[in-house]
């Protein structure tokens, strides 16, 4: 009997997280267009401050949420690296949490703030959304494999860029704050470009393999 029940189980257990991962990232997908949205409507009409006033905490909690991708990279719920997946989502907690939220001074009134959004965002929407198309089983379309794998080129040298800059503009008032969190920032910007270099070959193994993959099947 025992035998004869591990399959049904197996088989309810996988529907269970396939359903679950793709409700995650259908729902990341279109919280993370919102944003992209707002950016690009806000930008034109309103400028940098407004970007940030209409934009900053919907931003903060749904980059948030992304706590639970590193769940799901310790646990074995996906096959993403755990080291590369903390790296970013850390990363990007520091801009939301440490940065954004605690030094409007210096992040309101700066387009870095808009640009990264804009990094982010995008990339978010092209990923989550192939994401969707492979849980979905429907077959990713071309052209949005095409972004997931070539975007990255422009995006994340855009995003790091803003990044650095947000977190530069902080680092006085950061000190002023408290000495320790100025120095803090000063490591965290030191570290950022073998970070950088990391996540990038990442990204680049990731394409080549895929690139790999898509030659062999048209031979």
């Amino acid at each position: 009997m025992p035998t004869q029940n591990r399959q049904p189980v197996a088989a309810s257990n996988s529907s269970l997280k396939t359903t679950y991962l793709l409700s995650y990232n259908f729902v990341s997908a279109i919280l993370w267009l919102t944003i992209l949205g707002r950016v690009v409507l806000l930008s034109v009409a309103g400028g940098a401050e407004e970007v940030y006033k209409s934009t900053e905490m919907f931003a903060r909690l749904t980059q948030t949420v992304a706590v639970l991708e590193v769940m799901h990279s310790l646990f074995g719920i996906v096959r993403a690296p755990v080291t590369t997946t903390l790296m970013q989502v850390a990363s990007r907690l520091l801009l939301v949490w440490g940065i954004g939220y605690n030094f409007p001074q210096t992040t309101a009134t700066s387009p870095a703030y808009a640009s990264m959004l804009v990094a982010w965002s995008f990339t978010e929407v092209v990923r989550y959304s192939y994401f969707v198309f492979v849980l979905g089983g429907a077959g990713v379309p071309g052209a949005l494999g095409w972004l997931r794998y070539n975007t990255f080129y422009i995006l994340y040298p855009l995003g790091v860029g803003s990044e650095t800059w947000l977190i530069y503009k902080a680092i006085e008032p950061a000190s002023e704050w408290n000495p320790l969190f100025g120095y803090a920032l000063w490591a965290i910007l030191a570290i950022y470009v073998p970070g950088f270099y990391v996540l990038f070959t990442h990204m680049l193994k990731q394409r080549r393999r895929i690139m790999r993959g898509k030659g062999k099947a048209r031979d």
